[in-house]
């Protein structure tokens, strides 16, 4: 066995086992269970460099990091002899922005030996060609909207503080954070519910974002707006600079409900660079509500 897969929770981690031609080694995150798959090792963080040593003695060569996580704290009573070592570098990790903290998880790995596979390595049909998906097509001001999500997010990601943001007309209504894009569209959907809105009930940074898009772009102020059925995008990227060989971002079959929820016309994903699970259901589910998704070429 040469391939083990280090697991948080969702379905990626199931995805990415079943695409391969053998079994690979299922390791599990104590705490962040992906579903459907069975681990065959279960660890704690405290016992991460125990774990390095058991994948080579396994005769593992290579791993992939899938799946979601949040970051638990270090329990000083779990910490093993192997991992003591690590502590100061795993404190480091997890006071850092997401990026940051795989970077340093990842050099762990690559230091026992072990080489790194991307998702999209493994999977390569997760990332989705250019073009419109669905039956309908986005409209002009949702270009605009995308370019808009695009700089919004590039600046997000160069704080690396999140990869999704929702844009309507001129102006950027949410902006992931740690909680994540599920969190995001939730709030809106709820503040929609409620009979408002975060381009409303945030008029200081409401109005930013429009100055800034006047100052940023003239020509998109004066092409964009929100029209009657535009209730503006989701647009999802990869942090600039991001280590592609983990947290790409990604969407699913749940992701257009969601975006319905929230009251907007579409979803805009960066060609290669986003991820799409269960393509066939998530563009019939956007169909069945009405909504694009278009896979951006990066500054189209």
């Amino acid at each position: 066995m040469t391939l083990a897969l280090i697991c948080g929770q969702g379905r990626l981690p199931r995805i990415v086992a079943d695409a391969q031609s053998s079994r690979p080694l299922i390791c599990v995150l104590h705490g962040f269970e992906p579903d459907g798959l069975t681990a065959d090792l279960t660890f704690h963080l405290e016992t991460l460099g125990s774990l390095l040593d058991t994948l080579k003695s396994r005769g593992v060569k290579q791993v992939c990091l899938c799946g979601a996580i949040r970051r638990p704290p270090i329990d000083p009573a779990r910490l093993d002899a192997k991992t003591a070592p690590l502590v100061p570098r795993l404190q480091t990790a997890l006071t850092s922005g997401d990026d940051g903290a795989l970077r340093i998880v990842m050099e762990l790995f690559e230091e026992a030996g072990l080489s790194i596979a991307s998702v999209d390595d493994l999977v390569p049909d997760l990332l989705p060609a250019v073009g419109v998906l669905t039956l309908k097509t986005y409209a002009p001001q949702n270009a605009v909207e995308a370019r808009i999500g695009e700089r919004t997010v590039a600046a997000m990601g160069a704080r690396d503080a999140g990869q999704a943001c929702v844009a309507r007309g001129d102006s950027v209504l949410a902006r992931e954070d740690a909680a994540g894009t599920d969190a995001m569209l939730t709030r809106l959907a709820r503040d929609r519910l409620a009979g408002s809105g975060d381009f409303l009930s945030n008029p200081i940074n409401a109005a930013s974002d429009m100055f800034g898009g006047l100052l940023g772009d003239a020509t998109d102020w004066l092409t964009g707006g929100s029209s009657a059925d535009d209730g503006g995008i989701l647009f999802k990227a990869p942090k600039p600079g991001q280590d592609r060989r983990a947290d790409l971002p990604v969407i699913g079959a749940g992701t257009p409900d969601a975006v319905a929820a929230a009251g907007l016309s579409g979803i805009v994903i960066q060609a290669g660079g986003v991820m799409i699970l269960d393509r066939a259901r998530t563009v019939a589910r956007c169909d069945a509500l009405g909504l694009f998704l278009w896979v951006r070429e990066k500054g189209g």
